[in-house]
């Protein structure tokens, strides 16, 4: 019954679908990967470091609420506990045991040396390709569909005379409001920090072309008539250490966690 509920947690981990709908190369893929998994869990919950592990029967529950909380309705969960040959008790005693090898590995994780500034900063400086940013702008936008020359010719004489009057983000965003065809409007024309290659090649050239708080030229793509505001520039060149320090610190954290349970695990191997 463990059994097959390891292989229907894989089978969604891994090919993203349900065990019965596998091809015959996938369902002996999964037939590989559940054996040595559960191989792995029964050494994990046969050491010491396992003995004095206990589930909180809330934690249980709230695991098991999840796992219902998959099904459409309690049919589909009933039924698919059938096909499985699984009863609510079984299903809660494997996730049970999913919830100990967690914790177990939670235990060995915990004694990993703590990342230290020093260390963030020392990753930071031998991978400079990592933390380089390309050039952005923060850009709104005013957009007026047209369907014929007349609607053309309207759109640009209204957009040639929002310019001069736009001068901030706070009338640009206002007109944005009144005039803007495009569902951005109703955040004021934002279309976020955008980088090269993201926008349409007929407004591209220009939108980076633009300085902290000015206004495009009417601009027109397959879309429509366009004026374009950059409400803040991001120039190329690598990121501040203090900006990605969290990251780093919580990334290295993530890796050195990985690491020492995957010893751990291989310890136990080799101890057979």
């Amino acid at each position: 019954m463990l059994r097959a509920y390891l292989e229907l947690k894989l089978s969604w981990e891994m090919f993203q679908k349900a065990p019965e709908t596998l091809s015959d190369p996938e369902r002996s893929r999964l037939g590989e990967v559940a054996a040595r998994q559960d191989s792995i869990e029964q050494r994990i919950l046969a050491t010491p470091e396992a003995a004095n592990v206990m589930v909180p029967a809330a934690t249980l529950q709230t695991r098991t609420v999840e796992v219902r909380g998959r099904y459409p309705d309690d049919d589909a969960f009933q039924a698919d506990l059938q096909r499985l040959g699984m009863s609510v008790d079984e299903l809660e005693k494997a996730i049970e045991r999913d919830l100990r090898v967690e914790a177990v590995l939670e235990k060995i994780a915990a004694d990993v040396a703590e990342v230290s500034i020093v260390d963030a900063e020392i990753y930071y400086r031998l991978h400079p390709d990592a933390f380089d940013r390309p050039e952005a702008r923060r850009l709104r936008h005013i957009l007026i569909t047209v369907d014929s020359p007349k609607e053309r010719e309207k759109a640009l004489e209204i957009l040639e005379n929002l310019r001069s009057t736009v001068t901030s983000a706070e009338k640009f965003a206002a007109a944005a409001l009144r005039h803007s065809q495009c569902p951005t409007a109703m955040e004021g024309g934002i279309l976020g920090v955008v980088k090269r290659q993201q926008l349409y090649a007929e407004l591209e050239p220009a939108a980076f072309a633009l300085g902290e708080g000015e206004v495009s030229a009417v601009l027109e793509s397959p879309m429509g008539v366009h004026i374009i505001r950059c409400d803040e520039v991001f120039p190329s060149g690598m990121l501040p250490f203090e900006e990605v320090r969290e990251k780093i610190v919580e990334r290295l954290t993530d890796k050195r966690r990985r690491e020492a349970q995957r010893d751990w695990i291989k310890s136990l191997g080799k101890a057979r």
